[in-house]
């Protein structure tokens, strides 16, 4: 699976800052850290996420809820799992309202990682 590195995370919070508002920043980097790497867990040799959906579903879901920064962490959570998808060749068809409520629901805590994997399989091309 093609990844994203800290460097590239931090960049694009910024950009998307500017961009859409807000307050700009890191709460905890090592959170985001943790986000990034939650899809390359291995035990015992084996990877926890066997697949490219799950691994970014965990990655999205560790975004959102680790909360890393100070704000944004939805929007980069989602910007980031758009971006993974693009990285990998899985082509989505959304609307904006699908995305929003996604970034909410998971927020929320009524949007589950797996939950994540079913919308990007919903979603396919």
């Amino acid at each position: 699976m093609k990844n994203i590195d800290i460097k590239m995370v931090l960049t694009f919070h910024k950009k998307l800052i500017e961009q859409t508002g807000g307050s700009e920043g890191v709460r905890d980097i090592g959170l985001i850290e943790s986000a990034l790497n939650r899809g390359l867990m291995t035990f015992g040799g084996n990877d926890l996420y066997s697949g490219v959906d799950e691994k970014i579903a965990a990655i999205t879901y560790g975004l959102i809820n680790n909360h890393g920064f100070i704000d944004g962490n939805k929007r980069i959570g989602v910007a980031m799992m758009l971006l993974l998808l693009k990285m990998n060749g899985i082509q989505i068809q959304y609307s904006q309202q699908e995305l929003v409520e996604l970034g909410l629901g998971v927020a929320s805590g009524r949007i589950s990682e797996n939950d994540i994997r079913e919308w990007i399989e919903r979603h396919r091309v």
